[in-house]
């Protein structure tokens, strides 16, 4: 099978400008007790690079990237002074536009297959629909540039994977499906929300070599939600730091064992290391004044 390439890089004359810009996003629930904001004004950008987004559960790290997309629950009051997409301001677009850009320039790499592929659907049918949705082609093209996608994230065989149901693939088959159906389009952005978590090792690695690979041949901007630093710190180039709803830091990812926020500190000591025996490992004590403190910023020089 010849391999399709999946077009030539973005046509961006300065690498350094942001693919997305956020500034002051928030997002907040009403409950009972009043309100309850999941994130809390942030605001970075993200350019021809990948940014990853670490913190615990529950420091609005998925909440950010569903927000951009606009697939927050319905409920969800979404607020924020600029969120753009290459100097188109998303806030502007009704849900129908909206639509068009999902997929289509800004796609989302969910942290489970299992719960994204529909079960009674081939998996090649899948990835050539999401194709067919955003672009006018036959399906007998759609059909082709499915298969060539499947050779493209590294699936052998892709002509007897093409016809197989979700639950006859592997775990990180299945990843790769996912990471298939979402770029087939050939996005300009691309959120991926713990996209190796259920995987183990060997094939997280093959996973993360895909995903650089993608983004360095295409020039899209990628942001990495994950949970696990030591990852995100060898395969990241940036790293935001998130803490009940707010950056409190931010710095390069190589720089990221010298970080400076207690939050982030207190992150990276409770890691266990291969080099530095300890009887027990320190649990993270948190100070009230992390909430709303300025945050921290790399170094100067």
């Amino acid at each position: 099978m010849t391999m399709i390439v999946l077009g030539s890089p973005l046509a961006i004359a300065d690498e350094s400008a942001p693919i997305v810009s956020v500034r002051n996003l928030r997002v907040a629930f009403d409950t009972p007790h009043g309100a309850v904001e999941a994130v809390r004004g942030i605001s970075f950008d993200i350019a021809r690079e990948k940014v990853g987004i670490v913190g615990e559960s529950g420091s609005g790290k998925s909440m950010t990237g569903r927000a951009i997309l606009r697939l927050t629950p319905p409920k969800a009051r979404v607020s924020a002074e600029r969120l753009d997409l290459h100097g188109q301001d998303l806030r502007a677009l009704d849900e129908r536009a909206m639509r068009l850009v999902r997929g289509r320039r800004m796609s989302m790499i969910l942290q489970d297959p299992r719960y994204s592929l529909n079960p009674v659907v081939r998996v090649g049918e899948q990835i050539a629909e999401a194709y067919l949705v955003h672009r006018r082609v036959s399906r007998a093209e759609a059909r082709d540039k499915a298969r060539a996608m499947l050779e493209t994230v590294r699936i052998r065989h892709p002509d007897r994977v093409y016809e197989l149901y979700p639950h006859e693939v592997s775990g990180g088959m299945g990843q790769r499906v996912m990471i298939a159906m979402m770029l087939i389009a050939e996005p300009e952005f691309l959120i991926a929300d713990e996209p190796t978590s259920a995987l183990d090792v060997t094939v997280r690695l093959q996973v993360l070599a895909i995903l650089d690979d993608l983004v360095q041949s295409r020039g899209l901007g990628l942001m990495f939600i994950s949970h696990d630093l030591n990852l995100v710190a060898t395969f990241c180039d940036r790293v935001l730091i998130m803490y009940a709803g707010r950056i409190v830091e931010t710095c390069p990812a190589a720089e990221l064992r010298r970080a400076r926020h207690g939050y982030t500190r207190g992150l990276l000591e409770s890691l266990p290391r291969i080099d530095k025996r300890r009887d027990r490992l320190p649990v993270l004590e948190r100070d009230p004044a992390w909430r709303d403190a300025p945050a921290v910023s790399p170094r100067e020089g």
